[in-house]
């Protein structure tokens, strides 16, 4: 028992990363019953991906990440292709982090100790990479006790927020902005890339995988379900791109740095997970040195920040329609393919859906990125 709960806070901690400060703004934008239905439909998806990719990992012998699952799978050409479209997407989500971490920093503490924007983010970054250094041992030994952090501060804030809340906020319909929600949700509800973590720490037991997939999951959309009710509920027409700073008027500052603490934890958790699954990606699937894996793995993100990519509702918008639903078209295609070499007879005509779908995404998300 104490193996799954583990597992499943190392899971959740994934998941429930940066995204959820995104996601009352896209209520806002798109209105709360179209956000809803996207997060009900791509909680479906995000689930039945999760669970064949964890399929995958647990009947193959050899201890891969996605790039080396690939590779053996569908061969070194898509084993390369994928790489690109993991390390874009995990990239994507370590430079969210880093922005929304490091403004929350700067936001809590600047007033107390000076400093600007640019040095909470470095410290932000510093901290989270001595972790990564480290490994899963370190990571799974704080996880919990974060997560605890991370649910004991939703509870407060949600007791603060009550008297604020009006239903009225809860109706309008946007068209306009009708695919808005669709790249941040899917941005929110991605953990595939610690899946062979998980896998690790459950010893490949695929019944007990298939437990914590769809309990973490679940319990990342009910809380992101509270998130959007209490932030979006009590702020209306002042919700701003990271949920908290809108509030201000609304709540006070101390509740406010109460919102940013609750920033901080969420963004660092899912900072030093992700962080450290791109690493054991150059590690495993393409025998790099631990120091060059960790090097190559910090690197990317800071050199993105510093030249000045810092929008994070463009971030995470571009990150899930584009690179995960890349990643997801590609764990379809490795699926069909680990059926057939296992000469199973399970196949759908839903695994010849959903790359359609996943593309069509891309293509809508590409063009409004690029014509903002």
């Amino acid at each position: 028992m104490l193996k799954f709960i583990k597992t499943f806070s190392v899971f959740v901690g994934t998941i429930i990363g940066v995204g959820i400060f995104g996601l009352p703004y896209v209520a806002l934008k798109a209105g709360f019953p179209t956000t809803l239905i996207y997060l009900l439909f791509l909680f479906l998806i995000a689930v039945f991906l999760h669970i064949i990719y964890g399929k995958v990992a647990v009947g193959t012998k050899e201890l891969h990440r996605l790039p080396g699952y690939v590779g053996e799978y569908l061969g070194p050409a898509w084993k390369n292709l994928s790489f690109f479209i993991i390390g874009l997407g995990l990239v994507g989500a370590l430079l969210a982090y880093l922005i929304i971490g490091g403004g929350f920093l700067n936001s809590i503490f600047s007033s107390y100790f000076g400093g600007n924007f640019l040095i909470y983010t470095l410290f932000f970054f510093i901290s989270g990479s001595y972790l990564i250094f480290r490994g899963i041992k370190a990571i799974s030994l704080i996880e919990l006790p974060i997560l605890a952090a991370f649910y004991t501060i939703l509870a407060l804030f949600f007791w603060k927020a009550r008297p604020f809340i009006d239903p009225s906020y809860f109706k309008g319909v946007n068209l306009k902005f009708s695919f808005l929600p669709y790249g941040p949700i899917l941005f929110s509800l991605w953990g595939l890339s610690v899946i062979p973590e998980l896998k690790e720490m459950l010893e490949g037991r695929m019944e007990s995988l298939k437990k914590v997939i769809i309990a973490g999951i679940l319990v990342s959309a009910v809380t992101y379900l509270a998130f959007i009710f209490v932030v979006f509920g009590s702020s209306g027409p002042l919700t701003s791109e990271d949920a908290i700073s809108g509030l201000g008027n609304i709540f006070g500052s101390n509740t406010i740095k109460l919102g940013f603490l609750f920033g901080v934890f969420t963004a660092f958790d899912s900072f030093v997970i992700l962080g450290l699954t791109l690493k054991k990606i150059f590690q495993y699937d393409f025998g790099v040195s631990h120091k060059t894996a960790f090097l190559l793995t910090i690197l990317m993100p800071l050199a993105l920040f510093l030249a000045g990519i810092r929008r994070f509702i463009d971030v995470i918008g571009f990150t899930g329609a584009v690179a995960i639903g890349s990643e997801a078209i590609i764990v379809v295609f490795l699926y069909r393919e680990f059926l057939r070499k296992k000469f199973s007879r399970e196949m759908s005509i839903f695994y010849y859906f959903l790359p359609i779908f996943f593309v069509f995404g891309i293509i809508i998300e590409s063009f409004y990125f690029f014509s903002r």
